[in-house]
Order: structure tokens, then C-alpha cells, then sequence
């Protein structure tokens, strides 16, 4: 697998990605949309809703809405969620199915935009016991991404420090006490998801865990 992946490649993925989590949801029941998701406070359709904001504002209107929100990102990301969530689940699918194909983001971090949807699809899926995982290059495309650097998430400074293998594919990063689970697992761990540690080991693991947890 080559170490550098064209942006038309990541693109190709991402809508892959919203693609499987489009049909993965088709089979869901409003009680299950309801569902908490592990991404904070939001439930299943408000992750959904929230993806389909993402792939619809550029950055202009990113900036805009963020000023507008004076920089209270918790409310920029409400105001932008509650835009585009449908009056019911159904509708909020449809205006997910929508944006599959869109290329549209508020940087150029394009590794950003597949880690939204990588990360965010296992946040249903988790909770809902949905068996589909992204595919091993998506994910490591993902796990590159946030070893290098924080973005939305402090993945780089979680991994400070600490040696990360996947079990099932390419990715490895840094120097420290091992850390040694599956490439989706590592990099929800990397995201801030401490249920993912449950599935990681290695004398790094716990180290990994508190930074997840803030303990």
C-alpha cells in the first residue's frame, strides 16, 4: 500500500463509507434512531444529521457560522446539525443519501473529512450491534492522519509517547510501551472512544485509556 494516497482516492473511500453507513441504516427502527451514540450527548440521527452538515458546508460558510456562534463550536455544530435533520429518521436518511457523493468540506484536510465519516459510522454502529466495519485502507488512511497531528480531535497528543500496531493491517506509529489492537480500534481510541480500548492491549493500553477517559 503506498504511503501517500491522492485526494480522489480519499474522496473515493468517504463516499464508500457514507455509502455502506447510508444502507446500514436503512434497516433501522425509530427507536433505534433515537439510540445515544458514543459520540457525546447526540443520539444516532443527530451523528447522521451532523454528517450530512459536514459534507454540505464549505468553508466559507463554515467560518461564518462559526463566527456567528462566536466561536462556541458546541453551538456552531448544533446549529448546522438541527439545518439538516429531517422532520423524521426517514427524512434525515434521505438528506444523508444526498450527500454520498459530496466533495464539499470546510478544509482541505480531505484524511479529516474520511475520519468523520470512519469514526463517526462506528458511533452508530456500536451502539445499534450493526456487525460492518470501514475497510482496512480507509481506516489506516484515518489512523495516519491522526498520529501526525490533532484536528477535531486531540488524537496525537493520546498517543504521545506510546507504540500503536494493528493486528490487521499496516498501520504503526511512534515509540513507547506497546499498544496492539485492530486498526478501527486504535483509532477510536485515538479519537477519544474509550470503549474501543476494551479491545486494544499491551502495557500501553491503560496509559492510552486514561487519556481517553481524562483520569
Amino acid at each position: 500500500m503506498s504511503n501517500v494516497m491522492s485526494r480522489d482516492d480519499l474522496w473515493a473511500m468517504a463516499h464508500a463509507e457514507r455509502a455502506a453507513l447510508a444502507d446500514d441504516l436503512a434497516g433501522v427502527n425509530d427507536g433505534q434512531w433515537a439510540r445515544q451514540s458514543l459520540c457525546g450527548r447526540w443520539t444516532v440521527e443527530e451523528v447522521v444529521a451532523h454528517l450530512t452538515a459536514a459534507a454540505s458546508v464549505g468553508r466559507l460558510r463554515w467560518l461564518t457560522s462559526v463566527l456567528g456562534a462566536r466561536f462556541d463550536f458546541d453551538k456552531h455544530n448544533d446549529r448546522r446539525l438541527a439545518e439538516h435533520r429531517g422532520a423524521t429518521p426517514a427524512e434525515t436518511l434521505d438528506l444523508f443519501r444526498a450527500i454520498v457523493p459530496s466533495t464539499t468540506s470546510a478544509s482541505g484536510h480531505t484524511a479529516a473529512w474520511l475520519g468523520e465519516v470512519v469514526v463517526h459510522a462506528q458511533d452508530i454502529r456500536r451502539p445499534l450491534g450493526l456487525p460492518r466495519l470501514p475497510s482496512i485502507e480507509a481506516t489506516t488512511e484515518v489512523a495516519r492522519f491522526y498520529a501526525s497531528r490533532n484536528f477535531t480531535v486531540p488524537s496525537r497528543s493520546n498517543t504521545e509517547g506510546l507504540r500503536l500496531e494493528a493486528t490487521d493491517g499496516p498501520f504503526s506509529t511512534g515509540t513507547g510501551p506497546l499498544v496492539s489492537g485492530t486498526t478501527i480500534a486504535l483509532t477510536m481510541a485515538m479519537a477519544g472512544r474509550d470503549t474501543y480500548c476494551n479491545d486494544l492491549s499491551g502495557p500501553g493500553a491503560p496509559i492510552l485509556r486514561s487519556r481517553c477517559t481524562g483520569a
